[in-house]
């Protein structure tokens, strides 16, 4: 018996972020997207097993079943959401799904005295939901071990076999104690930690070296953000001169933020070669009487890439187009394990054509936010570039609702600065994940110097997270609030009414299209 741990994907958006807990935790987690033989993972005799969530109901004939090989195994096993209904069903008890469903936070009361909450907290916390089914019956052996207010049977647990489920997820940065819950497991399965990032990093080094020797040449799409920074890192230490950083203003950028990156990247690498292409009016025309979202962010994706395509001409032989795509990209573009539920394409994974000039390296692809900074943090990143808030790759092409004009993107200009200012003036820039502003294309009636005014509402966007897979709402300070608003509506022409949004992700999303 080893220490790594097998998950089982059936689909949810979460499942690499169960990876995640488990990496932080410091086990080595492989994924087996579930409909595989199991037989090839079990030989590798894994310590433990997690059935992750899932889009599908577990009620339905053709929904994905647990393997009875897996039952078999008679490994500790815990089931997170959709894996619990699949545990209830696989040992015999009963599910149902009329007229229910639980998404976003929830208290949790945990019953008995189960091992897996053997917490510091001794009473109900708070858990994150996100489901339909629910069970109705527990099997044979198993016992409640957890409710919330809507729902009886929250979690159940056979401790005798070290089988538990839980409905909620505990991967999650909203579930307090998650993680806590998460190593209770792993003690339960008598494993001991033995990874670490740094294993990460020098896996990734010794891929780059494989793939680029002895002389290949890697252009790389930067972005001033933390992913394409570490990128960039990971990159020059293999490369030297042979990497070419290319930072496009595609127009669509926050005021002033080409200036501001080129110098603080130059600042930092200054032996790196770094050239600043100016496309903003190629973009724009490429966005003219655009409104669908997708569009928007395809027609984004496509011409980064004709536009590296014609650097890298200039450059000389280009072997490869590197990219600091990240695991919040992936899951949310495309399905890369199970049946995961596509939820938009991102400009450098959905966004992109499906032939490419030059094959893609993208070394951060399976890490989430909060493990690339502690990679930044080991390679030396300076921290005015490392705790940069995430910026979409569309940029403010998905912030803007509706058509993509000069006149929309100055007004958005200056409404985000002003949000960007008032938080640093707060100093609030780092405990906040992203804080930004939104125009939407509908207006409203206003009273402005005594008449009457048809302006656009601005939607102030700011959230709490750890890895963007989930996400809440920022309880801003009303005073703090209060100057966002009287600055925009009296600074920014064009705008004469503020919104703040108070959705959290899941159900929502953190940009809005």
């Amino acid at each position: 018996m080893s220490n790594h741990i097998l998950i089982v994907d059936y689909g949810s958006q979460l499942t690499q972020l169960i990876a995640r807990k488990t990496r932080a935790a410091g086990f080595f987690a492989e994924i087996m997207p579930y409909g595989l033989n199991p037989e090839p993972y079990l030989d590798k005799k894994p310590g433990a097993l997690i059935l992750s969530g899932g889009p599908a109901s577990a009620l339905t004939p053709n929904s994905p079943k647990l393997d009875p090989l897996l039952v078999k195994a008679s490994l500790p096993t815990l089931g997170i959401c959709y894996g619990m209904q699949l545990m209830a069903l696989s040992f015999g008890g009963k599910l149902t799904n009329e007229a229910f469903g639980e998404y976003g936070p929830a208290q949790f009361t945990p019953l008995g005295n189960c091992q897996l909450f053997n917490l510091k907290n001794k009473g109900p916390f708070q858990v994150w939901m996100s489901h339909g089914d629910r069970v109705l019956t527990v099997p044979s052996g198993f016992k409640i071990t957890g409710k919330t207010p809507e729902l009886e049977i929250a979690a159940m647990g056979d401790e005798k076999r070290a089988l538990y489920a839980i409905q909620f997820h505990p991967e999650v940065h909203h579930t307090n104690f998650g993680e806590e819950i998460l190593k209770n497991f792993f003690k339960i399965a008598k494993l001991k930690p033995n990874w670490q990032i740094s294993s990460f990093a020098s896996q990734a080094i010794k891929n780059i070296e494989r793939l680029t020797a002895p002389d290949k040449r890697v252009l790389l799409a930067y972005s001033g953000g933390v992913d394409s920074t570490v990128v960039a890192a990971l990159l020059s230490s293999v490369l030297g001169n042979r990497l070419y950083c290319v930072f496009v203003d595609n127009g669509l950028l926050r005021l002033n933020e080409a200036e501001q990156v080129t110098q603080a990247f130059r600042s930092a690498y200054p032996k790196v070669n770094f050239k600043l292409v100016k496309a903003g009016k190629i973009f724009l025309s490429k966005l003219k009487d655009v409104v669908n979202s997708e569009r928007k962010r395809k027609i984004i994706g496509k011409t980064f890439i004709d536009v590296f395509a014609r650097e890298a001409k200039k450059i000389g032989p280009v072997h490869f187009l590197a990219q600091g795509t990240l695991y919040p990209d992936v899951i949310e573009s495309v399905s890369p394990h199970g049946p995961s539920a596509k939820i938009k394409s991102h400009h450098n994974v959905g966004g992109l054509p499906k032939h490419l000039p030059f094959p893609l390296i993208e070394p951060l692809r399976d890490l989430f936010k909060d493990e690339v900074r502690i990679l930044g943090q080991q390679l030396g990143v300076p921290d005015s570039l490392l705790w940069r808030q995430p910026f979409p790759g569309p940029g403010l092409a998905i912030r803007i609702s509706g058509k993509v004009t000069e006149s929309a993107l100055k007004i958005l200009k200056k409404a985000d600065a002003v949000v960007r200012e008032e938080f640093k003036n707060f100093s609030l820039e780092k405990e906040i994940w992203q804080a930004f502003a939104i125009l939407l294309d509908a207006r409203s009636v206003g009273v402005m110097g005594d008449g009457r005014s048809y302006g656009k509402a601005a939607v102030v966007r700011a959230v709490t997270s750890v890895d963007a897979m989930t996400a809440d709402w920022a309880r801003l300070p009303q005073e703090l609030l209060s100057k966002i608003s009287g600055r925009i509506i009296n600074e920014v022409p064009g705008i004469n009414r503020v919104l703040y949004d108070i959705s959290t992700k899941p159900p929502a999303t953190i940009e809005w299209e």
